[in-house]
């Protein structure tokens, strides 16, 4: 789910990974990483000018005259010296071999990959250690020159942030997975846009917004409405609002189980006013992770002319079956959801 959530996952260098050859996370991270690196590494490790002080027999830079006095240094012949050295010991390097070194020791990594992130991490040498646990990452800027970091930054965010590092008994890096459920509620919308962006490329698929049908100057004041998912396919429009919840189901008077209201107010309102030729070619689906439940949602229904599937994906099975599923959408919206 991850390869897909990660669109550059597309772009040069990443392109060899496949989304299906990894069962765990920390795994996919941890190849995301290396082959991440190994590019960075062929273009060239970014260094930048970073202020020293050195105690030196050669002059560079300015002399620091009081402190060369307190050194001695008619004795010495040596001069404290400020000056700016190039190095490639800046933060995000010391955040990638961090991550390394981390990623090399936890058990759940495949040992091929660990010896490829062994041989990238010799070319952070010179970079100093730093703790991970004491990143700032909201102090982390951007600009033209690091740039291509920020992907690799973000994969170091995961497997550092996300997922939670401690040493076991024998000195072994377990990694648990902490993802909360708003990160989670977020790569599951990501991971369903991606999929259907990558496979369906006959269709025009996006996370559009979607307009008010109104003329009525005080629609400014009403909320924006962006769908998860959307897929056009000539004259039929196709708009899913995937949901990541823990109960798919709520319960009402007397414990009866019924859909979510507000979830099945706002896709009967996304299509609503999505279908402005009221000619009923504009359906939606309620996409729910699929929970232990005894009673999930798995229903079509017609409201005024238009077509709505409530119904769930089960990630806790093969990729083979959750792609099966998600396909099955498809087939369901070409037959005008009449059989679920």
């Amino acid at each position: 789910m991850l390869a897909y959530a990660f669109r550059v996952l597309s772009e040069r260098g990443y392109v060899n990974i496949s989304p299906e050859s990894f069962e765990n996370t920390t795994n996919l991270l941890s190849a995301i990483l290396d082959k991440g690196v190994t590019q960075l590494i062929k273009q060239g490790i970014r260094s930048d000018y970073i202020p020293t002080i050195e105690n030196t027999g050669s002059p560079v830079g300015k002399i620091n005259l009081a402190e060369s006095i307190k050194s001695q240094y008619t004795v010495t012949h040596r001069l404290v010296c400020e000056h700016e050295l190039f190095v490639p010991d800046i933060f995000l390097n010391q955040i990638i071999k961090a991550t390394l070194t981390i990623a090399t020791h936890a058990k759940e990594v495949d040992p091929n990959i660990q010896k490829s992130l062994r041989r990238n991490a010799f070319y952070f040498h010179d970079v100093s250690d730093i703790n991970p646990r004491t990143i700032r990452w909201s102090d982390i800027r951007y600009d033209r020159n690091n740039a291509s970091y920020k992907m690799l930054v973000n994969i170091c965010y995961l497997l550092i942030t996300g997922l939670l590092q401690c040493e076991d008994e024998n000195g072994h890096m377990q990694v648990a997975n902490i993802i909360d459920d708003q990160k989670m509620h977020r790569l599951y919308e990501r991971f369903i846009l991606e999929y259907y962006k990558r496979h369906y490329p006959m269709f025009h698929v996006s996370a559009a917004h979607i307009s008010w049908d109104s003329n009525d100057e005080d629609i400014v004041f009403l909320p924006t409405m962006k769908s998860d998912v959307m897929i056009c396919h000539k004259d039929k429009i196709l708009i899913i609002d995937a949901k990541y919840y823990g109960k798919t189901m709520q319960t009402g008077q007397f414990d009866k189980k019924t859909f979510h209201s507000n979830n099945i107010y706002q896709i009967f309102t996304y299509v609503e006013n999505m279908d402005t030729r009221n000619n009923g070619n504009v359906s939606g689906v309620l996409l729910y992770a699929k929970t232990d439940e005894d009673i999930t949602p798995n229903a079509v229904f017609k409201i005024k002319g238009k077509s709505f599937c409530v119904t769930t994906l089960d990630l806790n099975c093969p990729f083979e079956s959750i792609t099966a599923q998600l396909d099955d959408i498809i087939i369901h919206w070409n037959n005008n959801f009449t059989t679920i």
